[in-house]
């Protein structure tokens, strides 16, 4: 059973067990407005989501190393406040993770988001209290690529037996973080991820619903 095999489910936030789309296309357009960009289709502002925001600005949009730097000073002015609030739980999440807690999974929250707006917005959808953990990049911007924070979870948990580990996640970055510790990965695809491109990463286990989510550990 799945279930006993995965003692430790690493989850990632944005586009897994929330969708932030409206709060953080918003933020990036507001930021890109500060370097003169306007943006008239927020939805081609969708990659944003998932990898570090200074890689994505430096990636899409060509910033310097410093350009991307006061972009995301610039994109943190609206979203710590406003846009992080622009944002909603997927239904049968709270469920979802109510009914790994009772069958004696340790859930654990791995985001490339800073730790503190992370934590704020488990806070907001009332769900921080089925996380034994919450790992995220620094404030300074450092331990922001994926595998770095899987990295540090695993390590601030002391989990050494990677095959009872599980990292969940919408986007190739969740793959590559999870492969790049030796650990598998699942991905969901009612994210912000493709099938595509998350196969093209490795990806171990696909699931297209938060209800087959939760049967995937109940098989």
């Amino acid at each position: 059973m799945e279930q006993q095999r995965f003692r430790y489910l690493l989850l990632d936030l944005d586009g897994t067990l929330t969708d932030p789309k409206e709060g953080i296309t918003r933020s990036v357009a507001y930021a890109l407005n500060a370097f003169g960009i306007d943006v008239e289709h927020l939805d081609s502002l969708c990659p944003f989501i998932g990898p570090p925001l200074s890689d994505a600005f430096m990636t899409f949009y060509g910033f310097s190393e410093v350009q991307a730097r006061k972009a995301v000073e610039k994109y943190r002015e609206r979203y710590v406040d406003i846009g992080i609030f622009e944002n909603r739980l997927y239904p049968g999440i709270d469920a979802f993770l109510k009914q790994r807690k009772a069958c004696g999974q340790e859930l654990i929250l791995a985001t490339s988001k800073p730790m503190i707006l992370a934590e704020r917005i488990l806070a907001h959808f009332h769900i921080r209290h089925y996380f034994s953990s919450v790992f995220g990049s620094a404030e300074d911007g450092s331990r922001a690529a994926k595998s770095e924070v899987i990295r540090y979870a695993l390590q601030a948990c002391s989990i050494t037996d990677f095959d009872r580990v599980v990292m969940i996640g919408d986007t190739c970055y969740d793959v590559v973080g999870a492969r790049e510790n030796n650990l598998r990965s699942l991905g969901v695809l009612y994210g912000f991820g493709s099938r595509e491109s998350l196969s093209a990463a490795g990806v171990d286990f696909l699931v297209e619903s938060v209800t087959e989510l939760n049967e995937f550990f109940e098989r």
